[in-house]
C-alpha cells in the first residue's frame, strides 16, 4: 500500500483474520505515517482500542476521502 499524497490516508478493512477483538471488517480506519512498517507490509492503525497498532497491509484497502468527510473522522478521533 503505498502513499500516494501527503492528504491523511485511510484504509478500509477487508479482513480481520487473526484480530477480530481490534479490527471490524468493512470499517474505515485512519492510519499513522510509519516508514518502518510500511518497508515490512504493515500498516499502522488507530484501531478500536483508540491507538495506532501495526496490522498486515493485506487485511486493508487504500481509500481516498472526501475532504469533508476526512474532516469528520479526525474531529471523532
Amino acid at each position: 500500500m503505498t502513499r500516494t499524497n501527503h492528504r491523511a490516508l485511510y484504509v478500509l478493512c477487508v479482513s480481520n483474520r487473526g484480530f477480530r477483538a481490534s479490527l471490524i471488517v468493512r470499517k474505515v480506519y485512519r492510519t499513522i505515517p510509519d516508514l518502518k512498517a510500511e518497508a515490512r507490509s504493515l500498516v499502522r492503525v488507530i484501531d478500536e482500542s483508540g491507538e495506532g497498532y501495526l496490522y498486515p497491509e493485506r487485511l486493508f484497502v487504500a481509500i481516498e476521502l472526501p475532504r469533508e468527510a476526512g474532516r469528520a473522522f479526525r474531529a471523532a478521533s
